[in-house]
């Protein structure tokens, strides 16, 4: 098992794609979406995952992780059995300085959100910003997956 740190921010402009090194679809669902243990069931590109992950720690950049790739006919069946709203979307990895940019560009229920993210190696460690990097939400539930998935982004100007 791993523990991923990551830091989550909104993105500004489309100014990232022309950085983009690669790009995939991806379709997720959640077998399990409680806080304290989500199961999650993705398929990304042409490959299947089924990963798990704790609850974060109080700064919501650190949480325990455990995924494992499995076959795409296996992850079509589990999303078969996910709770209700599987999430859409397109991930572009972005290299900035020495880091990764994942950015994820919602569709379906979940369109006009976008959400890039960096890991990193320690919760205190320094990253250079990228001009269209946004306000950061690292550690607000409702930009987790496994929230839009139960109270898609369409849904917020109603609450």
């Amino acid at each position: 098992m791993t523990t991923e740190t990551e830091r989550k921010f909104l993105v500004l402009t489309d100014d990232f794609k022309g950085q983009a090194a690669s790009q995939k679809r991806i379709v997720q669902g959640y077998l399990s979406s409680h806080p304290d243990r989500t199961v999650r069931v993705r398929i990304k590109g042409t490959k299947g995952y089924l990963t798990i992950k704790g609850r974060s720690n109080e700064s919501g950049t650190t949480r325990m992780e455990w995924e494992k790739e499995i076959p795409v006919a296996d992850a079509e069946q589990l999303l078969a059995l996910c709770e209700k709203g599987i999430i859409e979307k397109v991930r572009y990895e972005i290299p900035h300085g020495q880091h990764l940019f994942e950015v994820d560009v919602f569709s379906g229920d979940n369109q006009g959100l976008i959400i890039a993210e960096v890991e990193l190696a320690a919760e205190g460690e320094s990253f250079s910003k990228p001009a269209w990097l946004g306000a950061e939400v690292t550690g607000n539930e409702k930009y987790y997956n496994a929230f839009l998935s139960i109270t898609p982004y369409k849904m917020w100007k109603d609450l």
